[in-house]
């Protein structure tokens, strides 16, 4: 593939990731001193960083949009087989990934990005776009990887409030786009108020704004959609506009602690992106093998689905129950309401063994809980039932 990276590149980009900028030539290496931005409040941790707070031992983690039922039974089997070879460098099976998802989608092979997991392409993408200053234009709330990178580097991060709906306000991050916009980033379905915004609407926006910035569209939980094939914005980069495609196994698929994601670019991007991504060589065989032997699996994608709406209509009727709202979920969680602040609504479901999260937006505290087994949700509920 034209966007594989040969070993020497590869550990050159993963110091760049993992021990800060300072390692980066000429011109770069000024931003190594850039200030780190203040630290967001508590409801705002990635996470990684929230799971760090966590006890251990819990009868429902729902605090970080997992799939608890993946990864599929094939994935596993290649993952046993593929130990013993795990010695080698997976040069030609992390290629054969490559070319398995370019003949899906449609691809030429040099608009495709592999990294492991979405995260290093959302980094990559924050220190390209930012290393110049300007700004960053998102949703607010959205998911936040890649503008607070972006932010503790050079950038501005301008945040639109949603619709009333609870959807990314297209219209007005158009209008919030002006001469010093370097990227717009649209999180769709959004996390972590799980909405998504009309394709065809979405669509026209990538076309017309791609001619003024670059456009990132994260479809991190696009699998949970009834048809991805028919709401993702690929064919926007196949037509040449200036988008950017993420994809990751991490949702569905089940591969949250495998690692395994990619991007879908223009060339060009592609290579201006390249330098600073670890690309292929950042996943491991077992990863590779893993999302080679599950890739495009229907009969698991779609029992795994299936299981994911069954225990999402139980959390419905239990807040209806208790006479909660929420926001319509197209995901793998939930976004609702609290009556009461939100950092003490996780304390007291975490003392019950419930791990969930918490936002603060619209003068509201909100509660996000990811969709678990359904008898984690049955935990919820009792728990639940306990402290509302």
């Amino acid at each position: 593939m034209a966007h594989s990276m040969n070993r020497r590149a590869w550990l050159k980009a993963t110091s760049l990731l993992t021990g800060g900028l300072a390692v980066l030539p000429g011109q770069w290496n000024t931003l190594a001193a850039a200030p780190a931005a203040t630290k967001l409040p508590y409801q705002s941790m990635n996470d990684f960083e929230f799971g760090e707070t966590v006890r251990p031992k819990l009868k429902a983690r729902l605090f970080a949009n997992e799939n608890p039922f993946g990864p599929s039974d094939k994935a596993k089997q290649a993952i046993m087989e593929s130990l013993n070879t795990s010695y080698q460098y997976p040069m030609r099976s992390g290629e054969e990934l490559a070319e398995k998802i370019v003949a899906f989608e449609g691809l030429k092979p040099e608009m495709l990005m592999m990294s492991a997991g979405s995260s290093a392409i959302l980094a990559a993408a924050a220190i390209y776009f930012s290393k110049d200053g300007g700004n960053i234009v998102t949703g607010d709330p959205t998911y936040d990887d890649l503008p607070d990178r972006a932010q503790q580097i050079k950038a501005t991060w301008k945040k639109v409030p949603l619709t009333p709906e609870f959807k990314l306000d297209l219209d007005a991050m158009e209008k919030a786009v002006d001469a010093n916009t370097k990227l717009v980033y649209i999180c769709n379905p959004n996390n972590p108020t799980a909405t998504i915004v009309d394709t065809q609407k979405l669509r026209d926006f990538c076309e017309r704004v791609s001619k003024k910035t670059t456009v990132f569209v994260d479809e991190a939980y696009i699998d949970y959609l009834p048809d991805p094939k028919a709401s993702t914005m690929i064919d926007c980069v196949k037509q040449g506009h200036n988008v950017i495609v993420a994809r990751t196994f991490s949702k569905l698929y089940g591969f949250a602690g495998l690692r395994v994601g990619y991007a879908v670019l223009p060339a060009d991007l592609a290579t201006k992106l390249e330098p600073f991504s670890s690309g292929l060589w950042s996943m491991s065989a077992p990863a590779i093998q893993a999302a080679l032997a599950s890739y495009q699996d229907r009969e698991f994608l779609d029992g795994a689905l299936k299981k994911t709406l069954a225990s999402k209509d139980y959390l419905y009727q239990v807040l209806k129950t208790e006479g909660y709202t929420y926001i319509p979920s197209s995901t793998n969680f939930v976004m609702f309401p609290i009556n009461m602040p939100g950092e003490r609504f996780t304390d007291e479901m975490m003392k019950r063994g419930v791990g969930l999260r918490h936002w603060e937006f619209n003068n509201k505290s909100w509660c996000r809980i990811s969709i678990g087994r359904m008898g984690e949700m049955q935990a919820f509920a009792e728990a639940f039932k306990e402290v509302s």
